[in-house]
């Protein structure tokens, strides 16, 4: 995945852009995962969200590159 968005003349690299977005999703995913109460079941919060934006990050560049 090589390549560059541009916003409004300011080029990005499409991983930046892709962390943003997983960024968003992740404060969502935690949000819905709190009122749910199943962060009581983990042992090391900050290590779990760290893990849960990997994958995200992940999935979205995966699905980036299907789209291509």
């Amino acid at each position: 995945m090589i390549g560059e968005a541009s916003f409004y003349g300011l080029y990005l690299p499409w991983l930046l852009v892709l962390a943003g977005i997983a960024l968003a999703a992740l404060w969502g995913v935690r949000h819905l995962l709190a009122l749910a109460g199943l962060y009581r079941w983990v042992w090391h919060p900050a290590l779990f969200d760290m893990a849960l934006y990997l994958l995200l990050l992940y999935g979205l560049s995966r699905a980036a590159s299907f789209l291509q």
